[in-house]
């Protein structure tokens, strides 16, 4: 990476800034108003064509402007760029949204995404914290008629996930009873990973007193607490990205929507940055269907509960002091909101 001087410094962040805000190329006169310092416009030509040649900006062919290169927004970012305060009314609303009443920690993080796909007016990416020390706290039965069961599970973290099944004909209600008091004797209160490995090693052999064909069962049982230990993600503000997708092309389009139903790829494409606000930018995210785009990612930490993510994915032209300066009160927000929760989930 070329080394800038002072003033090339000044002239690309110039460019960066003004040509995030406009959407057109920048030139030499654009510039003599923006810089902070007084240069006349034969220095900024002669400068803007030192920047072309080491490449952080390149020449648009409808116009003698410059725009800056993937180089030039790499180079703002890590140089350049300075965190925008975020605005007291979007604290409030921060706040306000944030605010609600919400009976399990996946609403307030779904209600995350949408709200952050809100104030940037790009699609959001919210994951929810990670769930490896999550414990089974109850199970039980529901009978709803016609042979068929509603299996409950509930975590101490609050949420609950069910499955409706199908029993033998000939299987008694004490039977079932025997079945839950099983469960909950040999599984609650132990992490989710643990109760998966019991269900497939020492449970079966048990439940079999109960039940003549306990596979059925247990393969629901399984499939329950797959749900939930799985990492959640959520997008809001899916539609945003076809106000500034600069690829219209329907199959593209579609190959992208597609992308944001997958959990693998989502989660290989917000692979975990360390405790600061981290932008990747085209190339950098490692996905080609991604290359004319920017990430702003961040973890939010909510102490022994984990740690969870947020993402904005937005144009390379996207304005990176306002976004890296959101993000970073969004998360911490966010963090604060699960807490509160989760303190009130053990009163």
């Amino acid at each position: 990476m070329k080394t800038l001087t002072d003033r090339q410094k000044l002239i690309l962040q110039a460019i960066v800034r003004e040509y995030t805000d406009t959407g057109a190329a920048v030139g030499s006169k654009a510039l003599t108003n923006r810089l902070p310092i007084h240069v006349s416009s034969a220095t900024i030509r002669n400068e803007m064509a030192a920047l072309e040649e080491a490449g952080y900006v390149q020449k648009e062919h409808t116009s003698s402007g410059r725009v800056p290169s993937l180089a030039g927004y790499r180079y703002y970012v890590d140089h350049l760029v300075n965190d925008d305060p975020v605005a007291n009314n979007d604290i409030a609303l921060i706040q306000s949204e944030l605010g609600g009443s919400f009976s399990k920690i996946d609403e307030i993080v779904e209600e995350s995404a949408n709200l952050l796909s809100k104030l940037t007016s790009y699609t959001a990416f919210t994951l929810r914290p990670e769930q490896a020390d999550v414990q089974l706290s109850g199970f039980r039965l529901v009978p709803l008629g016609n042979h068929q069961v509603m299996a409950i599970l509930v975590m101490d973290n609050g949420d609950v996930a069910n499955q409706t099944f199908s029993i033998p004909r000939s299987m008694e209600s004490d039977q079932l009873e025997s079945v839950v008091r099983l469960i909950n004797d040999q599984l609650v209160g132990l992490p989710l990973p643990e109760v998966m490995l019991k269900l497939n090693t020492e449970i079966p052999a048990q439940i079999k007193q109960y039940m003549q064909t306990p596979d059925g069962f247990l393969g629901l049982f399984n499939q329950v607490l797959d749900q939930a230990a799985a990492e959640r993600f959520f997008v809001g503000g899916r539609l945003n990205l076809l106000n500034f997708s600069v690829n219209r092309d329907p199959q593209d389009l579609k190959s992208l929507y597609q992308l944001f139903d997958t959990s693998d790829d989502i989660a290989s494409v917000l692979s975990p940055p360390d405790n600061q606000v981290r932008v990747k930018i085209g190339d950098e995210i490692r996905n080609d269907l991604l290359k004319d785009y920017s990430l702003v990612t961040a973890t939010y930490d909510v102490g022994q509960h984990g740690r969870g993510m947020i993402a904005v994915l937005g144009p390379t032209r996207m304005p990176y002091s306002r976004m890296i300066g959101l993000v970073g009160a969004f998360r911490h927000e966010l963090a604060a909101k699960l807490l509160d929760y989760y303190r009130h989930l053990d009163e």
